[in-house]
């Protein structure tokens, strides 16, 4: 492996999209997502990231392939449905910034790299003036048929980066599982941290 770290922002982000989109459709497959999604839908998706000035891109490269991304954003520049439970909860999105979502090959796993892709968010985060970074993680329950029998959540992981759970904030967003023959709804619980 000669594994490199090379962070992108706003339009820099374009020539990695269909990369990162792919690597998103695969990842996303696994348990706790379970996502049925597209290269395609993906890369409308990242796309806004290419547009957004102020976003970044962490990405890890294996010989100059793509094998993990994690992504972030001022909350006030996503478009999605995280703005409206922070606010409702009483922070200002000017002063979040998102962690959107981090992606990495199951070969590459445990090498430290998800640490760095928050190290990198993080420092993103600071560079641009804020104090609290936030991201979602979705809830699937303990006894769920497609749960790997092996499977630990990362909560711990995420403790020891310094997020704490906010159990009362969540977003609901809707996709199809690999094993759903429609779109369902899932509650996604938010973790902040202060910067």
């Amino acid at each position: 492996m000669s594994l490199k770290l090379k962070t992108v922002c706003g339009g820099a982000i374009s020539p990695y999209i269909d990369d990162i989109a792919r690597l998103r459709t695969d990842v996303f497959r696994e348990f706790p997502y379970l996502y049925d999604g597209s290269p395609a839908y993906e890369e409308r998706y990242l796309a806004h990231y290419a547009r957004t000035a102020r976003s970044v891109v962490v990405l890890a490269l294996d010989d100059g392939h793509v094998v993990g991304a994690s992504s972030g954003l001022p909350l006030e520049d996503d478009s999605g449905p995280f703005v409206q439970p922070l606010t409702v909860a009483g922070y200002d999105p000017a002063e979040v910034f998102y962690c959107a979502e981090s992606v990495l090959l199951a070969a590459y796993r445990g090498s430290g790299l998800y640490r760095s892709f928050f190290d990198g968010r993080e420092s993103h985060a600071r560079e641009l003036g804020f104090d609290i970074c936030a991201f979602c993680a979705v809830e699937r329950p303990d006894d769920h048929p497609l749960r790997p029998a092996a499977y630990t959540p990362l909560d711990e992981v995420w403790r020891y980066f310094g997020y704490r759970k906010m159990p009362a904030l969540q977003a609901v967003l809707s996709w199809q599982d690999v094993d759903r023959p429609h779109e369902t709804e899932k509650s996604l619980t938010f973790w902040l941290k202060d910067l």
